[in-house]
């Protein structure tokens, strides 16, 4: 994908392409979110209309490549009618042509906004051209050189300035990691919790849900209306979606199965079918599986995907096709380090650890404590009587399920316990875990 900047007013009209190449729409604008400390807005994703004049949101997660005559995306379409949150602008709409001033300088228009990407899947703005006004209070058309750019950090008016509205509080969280966001909205009140969750992005909700106290979790979900709580159970890992549901009401936790993609419901309602705290309730069912003729070079462009954690990151399966859970028959895990000491095209198959057993599905807490303990791992794969891989346990998923039922509430209890703490005195253990 180009990393170069990209103007958006090129981007208009622009057709946007599937995965197999075929038209489904054309740009229409950019929406954008502002955030804190001066730092340039974060481009949320397209405004996408369809070839029925629908105008549908299609997020940057689903961005493969732009370039001036074309952008591609890949996943699947929601096509919902697009509906801007509190917390969003639309850079045509509601920047274009917007009056500036700047200390010293001749008033201005906004002319034109470039955006970059900032790493994968992530996009921000850029600079800010303006079209500065002439003697006598007019603005020269078409493109002289009277148009200047600008760093958006030199246009304060555009800033978002400090209070304590959910737009603010919305753009103070953009950076934070989960269990800082979760953070936040533990310490609101239920409906301030449930007014800034419907501001954020469906995948920063998911991930601050999943670092929440159960009875938390339960409560925030049912706040939102149904579809976008399915939205938000669709961004979360499967176990702990599955974990999820499985505390709400039956009547509700079927509708929202049945409302959710097919592929994402299946992951979930076999995750539903094990006993609880065994390893088959615990496990992701999606770990990186690679084929029989697969290199470690394959294997190591598959686990620089930034979307996988460390743990998941850490092992790649050996299975025969299909390479997805279930998988064809397992024939063996490599670890990740034994794929940096090899050369790129040797076989990651010959590097099977022949010493490491697959964990059964209705192994028990106990067991996989044990397993994780004996071979110093961080993830495990579990195989079914079948021998097919049907996921993996992370240790993670262990520590979750070993601490106290409490533990999450407990931890930002003892954050706050702890703060103004000096460095060189012991910290208190948190409540329910001891020092073994």
């Amino acid at each position: 994908m180009s990393t170069s900047a990209v103007f958006i007013s090129r981007l208009r009209g622009v057709p946007v392409l599937d995965a197999s190449g075929d038209q489904v729409g054309r740009v229409r604008d950019v929406v954008i979110q502002l955030r804190v400390g001066g730092r340039a807005p974060r481009c949320r994703g397209l405004v996408v209309e369809l070839f029925a004049r629908r105008k549908i949101f299609l997020p940057m997660a689903r961005v493969h490549a732009i370039d001036a005559s074309q952008v591609s995306i890949q996943g699947v379409l929601d096509t919902r009618p697009f509906q801007r949150r509190e917390v969003e602008s639309l850079v045509i709409d509601d920047l274009f042509d917007r009056e500036v001033t700047r200390p010293g300088q001749p008033p201005a228009v906004v002319h034109d906004v470039s955006m970059h990407q900032v790493r994968s899947r992530e996009w921000e703005l850029a600079e800010v051209a303006l079209r500065e006004r002439l003697p006598g209070g007019r603005f020269r058309l078409g493109r002289g050189g009277n148009v200047v750019q600008v760093s958006w950090r030199d246009l304060p008016e555009l800033l978002l300035k400090g209070s304590q509205s959910t737009e603010h509080l919305v753009a103070q969280m953009a950076d934070m990691k989960p269990a800082d966001v979760a953070r936040e909205l533990h310490d609101m009140d239920p409906g301030r919790r449930a007014e800034v969750a419907q501001a954020l992005d469906d995948e920063q909700l998911a991930n601050a849900i999943e670092e929440l106290p159960e009875e938390e979790q339960v409560e925030l979900i049912q706040s939102l209306d149904t579809e976008r709580a399915v939205d938000v159970l669709e961004e979360m890992d499967p176990d702990d979606a599955a974990d999820l549901i499985k505390e709400l009401p039956e009547p509700m936790a079927e509708d929202l199965l049945q409302r959710m993609e097919p592929e994402e419901a299946r992951d979930v309602r076999a995750l539903l079918n094990y006993e609880e705290f065994t390893a088959g309730a615990m496990m992701t069912p999606e770990p990186v599986i690679l084929a029989v003729d697969a290199t470690v070079a394959d294997g190591l462009a598959r686990v620089r995907n930034e979307d996988l954690s460390p743990a998941l990151a850490s092992m790649v399966f050996i299975c025969r096709a299909p390479l997805d859970t279930p998988s064809g028959r397992y024939l063996g895990a490599v670890h990740v380090q034994r794929l940096l000491r090899e050369p790129p095209m040797v076989m990651a198959a010959g590097l099977v650890d022949s010493g490491l057993e697959p964990i059964r599905p209705e192994a028990s807490l106990a067991e996989v404590s044990r397993y994780f303990a004996t071979y110093n791992l961080v993830v495990a794969p579990v195989v079914d009587a079948d021998q097919r891989l049907i996921g993996a346990v992370t240790v993670d998923d262990v520590l979750d399920h070993l601490l106290p039922e409490d533990w999450r509430g407990d931890q930002f209890t003892g954050l706050e316990a702890t703060e103004g703490t000096r460095e060189d005195e012991p910290h208190a253990t948190q409540p329910g875990v001891s020092r073994g």
